[in-house]
């Protein structure tokens, strides 16, 4: 397995959190993504410190060399429910604590919805609550906003209100995750062609930076582009395709991002060697494409 392809995947922690550092190894990963916490609850707990210690000693016996956290789903720091936004606040700090206690580099979460309060009222709640939890909580471990499927008032769609947010709070503990399907839900990447990635890579950048983007969430769509439906498909069989992932595998700088599915499976039971091999095939096939083109 080449280790300058990061190849990750959100796996289950089911009968504890080591599992899932088992589970990637046995699928051929070398990073990855899990729940520290209960994902449907307002309350968060901590782990335990004998499955603390034991995570940890799995990371690094398996040698991955990242390992993220996704926030709860209930998260909404836009909310113009004060108590929905107190309650948001509160269980990302929880759940940071947790990525910080394991040594995590981030956590991810969704940025939210302002309903119907005006966006760049929303977006300085959002940017008020990141700069709470970041006083609250130390630590090395990144805050990582992800871009949105869009629809509903969801914040976060596109790469000009994710670098205002930034703008906002104003931290160097703060980053961003591109996901590849929400990119094509939301109308950001209407199709993964080469002149489209490329509009893509020159706005992102120009807005957001890909020095402040670590992780891509690589997942195909089961929807079609501008549907604002968050439904992921396995690599290569929705509409970005294989060819949609070549396109974006053949942008240099994105070589050496964490690329980490959350896809179905091909066999229904989560991500699996199949969608691994399938993406390090692309990305390393692009690399060995650039470098045969660089000799030329």
């Amino acid at each position: 397995m080449s280790k300058d392809i990061k190849i990750g995947a959100h796996l289950s922690t089911a009968g504890g959190l080591a599992n899932a550092v088992f589970s990637a190894e046995s699928i051929g990963l070398n990073c990855l993504q899990i729940f520290g916490a209960s994902p449907r609850q307002w309350r968060a707990k901590m782990p335990s410190e004998s499955e603390i210690a034991g995570f940890k000693s799995a990371r690094e016996k398996a040698g991955l060399s990242e390992v993220y956290l996704h926030a709860a789903y209930l998260v909404n720091l836009a909310s113009p429910d004060q108590e929905i936004a107190s309650k948001s606040v509160n269980n990302l700090a929880e759940h940071f604590r947790i990525a910080q206690t394991l040594g995590a580099d981030g956590l991810i979460f969704h940025v939210g919805s302002g309903k119907e309060l005006p966006k760049r009222t929303a977006m300085e709640k959002v940017a008020e609550g990141v700069s709470l939890i970041l006083k609250e909580v130390p630590g090395p471990a990144k805050i990582i906003l992800e871009n949105s499927a869009g629809g509903g008032q969801k914040l976060g769609s596109f790469p000009e209100e994710i670098g205002e947010i930034l703008d906002l709070i104003d931290s160097e503990r703060v980053e961003v995750c591109f996901d590849t399907a929400h990119g094509l839900e939301a109308g950001l990447v209407p199709e993964y062609s080469a002149s489209g990635v490329s509009e893509f890579f020159a706005r992102w950048g120009k807005n957001v930076g890909w020095e402040k983007t670590p992780v891509i969430h690589a997942n195909d769509s089961r929807t079609a582009p501008s549907s604002f439906h968050d439904q992921h498909e396995n690599i290569g069989r929705g509409y970005i395709g294989i060819k949609g992932f070549e396109s974006l595998a053949s942008l240099e700088a994105l070589w050496r991002k964490a690329w980490i599915m959350e896809v179905p499976g091909f066999d229904g039971n989560g991500p699996d060697r199949q969608n691994a091999d399938l993406l390090r095939e692309i990305i390393g096939s692009a690399k060995v494409k650039a470098k045969s083109e660089k000799q030329r």
